[in-house]
């Protein structure tokens, strides 16, 4: 059974995302399953810290982004809007070169709140990254976004 409102594509929440943060990280939306959604970021300039490792606020843009796309695509988005209000990330392996794999799962789908797992892996399938999404569920049509032009 899906959790999502109603059907959405990939090309649709890769178009809303232009010109922002999303973009300019080159975080790509890669699959939408019944109950999760995946996405990719690459290590590489935009992503590392000093050291040459991913930086830790690129994998909570990562799960913050999922998360968030993935509760705004829960909720009936002519009546309601999702807003994040915490962000846990626990930062388990070190990723250097490649691309992170995030997919986000809902732990929780309330009226009024959601909670999110957005688990972050390496090429190789390892966990880099756990993290957990706190949004929560507001009224007004999601069009109250950017100007109208994302969901």
């Amino acid at each position: 059974m899906s959790i999502w409102f109603k059907p959405f594509t990939l090309d649709e929440i890769q178009g809303y995302s232009r010109g922002s943060m999303v973009e300019h990280l080159d975080l790509q939306f890669t699959e939408i399953g019944p109950d999760f959604l995946r996405g990719t970021l690459p290590v590489d300039s935009r992503t590392i810290q000093p050291f040459g490792l991913l930086h830790g606020g690129a994998s909570a843009a990562l799960a913050e982004t999922l998360g968030s796309v993935a509760a705004q695509h829960c909720v009936d988005m002519t009546r309601f809007y999702c807003v994040g209000l915490e962000i846990n990330s626990n930062h388990i392996r070190l990723a250097r070169a490649g691309r992170v794999t995030g997919t986000a799962r809902p732990i929780h789908l309330g009226s009024r709140s959601q909670v999110w797992e957005i688990r972050s892996e390496d090429d190789k399938q390892r966990l880099v990254c756990i993290s957990r999404l706190t949004v929560m569920v507001l009224e007004g049509a999601a069009q109250a976004m950017a100007g109208g032009s994302r969901p």
